[in-house]
């Protein structure tokens, strides 16, 4: 049995991200934003998303464009702080994402008692925001340092709007990562945001590594869902609960509820 099913007592869970606003110092933070509205909007958003069926939820800051690959120490603060707010009010299995910084995802996780997180914990890739190298030998330790024995890490291996310089197939980087670092689970994605990933791709990367929870990380749709899942073990979902689609938009519940419907029918069916 896969550690997921265990954690969230069904087969094929979709995680649901949790789109943060824009936080204080982040470009987009404007003058008249505050962390009271904020807070109000994610936690909007999480109502939203856990009524309408979502099995786990994934908190990430999402807005705050640029990413930084070393956080400033108010992001992870901030969202320590959101996260805090809305405990009362979380009924599923969550965990966190700061993005992209692999060191401040962990130390979120220790104090916000996340039970995973996802990130780029490993590889060198370049994009817009230049080049960057991951030392998994030193997250594995800080993980290590923390006590998060029980922490379930999902690792991207083809982050989305970067190239990785390692020019293996993916399946053979999966084998790697998995022989040297034994992550949870491993994101695969497409080129950017919502785009749709490439199924042969999950396969390929399953294949590689039956024993590890493969996600599509990227581009889930109500019409694509089932054929994902019929290759991945998971799968994150982002853009197509918000309404109309729309990336920058809040969560809409009825989407998510059509979307989960759809979901639930097909496990019914394995």
């Amino acid at each position: 049995m896969l550690w997921t099913e265990e954690m969230f007592q069904v087969k094929k869970p979709v995680f649901a991200m949790l789109h943060l606003d824009p936080l204080p110092g982040d470009p987009l933070f404007c003058a008249n934003d505050s962390m009271k509205k904020v807070i109000e909007h994610a936690r909007h958003d999480l109502i939203a998303l856990q009524d309408g069926g979502v099995d786990g939820i994934i908190i990430s800051n999402e807005f705050s464009l640029p990413y930084q690959r070393n956080m400033s120490f108010i992001t992870p603060s901030a969202m320590a702080r959101i996260i805090g707010e809305l405990m009362q009010d979380i009924r599923v299995p969550y965990g966190v994402d700061c993005i992209s910084d692999g060191l401040a995802t962990i130390e979120l996780a220790a104090a916000v008692d996340a039970s995973f997180v996802r990130g780029t914990f490993s590889g060198v890739y370049v994009g817009d925001g230049g080049l960057y190298n991951n030392d998994f030998s030193m997250l594995m330790r800080r993980k290590a340092e923390l006590h998060l024995h029980d922490l379930k890490m999902l690792y991207f291996i083809n982050p989305e709007s970067d190239r990785n310089l390692d020019t293996r197939p993916l399946a053979d980087i999966a084998k790697s990562v998995v022989f040297k670092a034994g992550p949870a689970g491993l994101c695969i994605s497409a080129n950017a945001a919502g785009q749709e990933v490439d199924n042969e791709l999950i396969k390929a990367v399953k294949a590689a590594v039956p024993n590890i929870v493969v996600l599509c990380n990227t581009g889930c749709r109500i019409d694509t869902i089932v054929t994902i899942l019929k290759h991945a073990d998971a799968a994150v979902v982002g853009t197509t609960f918000k309404q109309d689609g729309d990336f920058h938009k809040r969560v809409d519940e009825m989407r998510v509820r059509a979307f989960m419907d759809v979901v639930r029918s097909y496990r019914a069916s394995l």
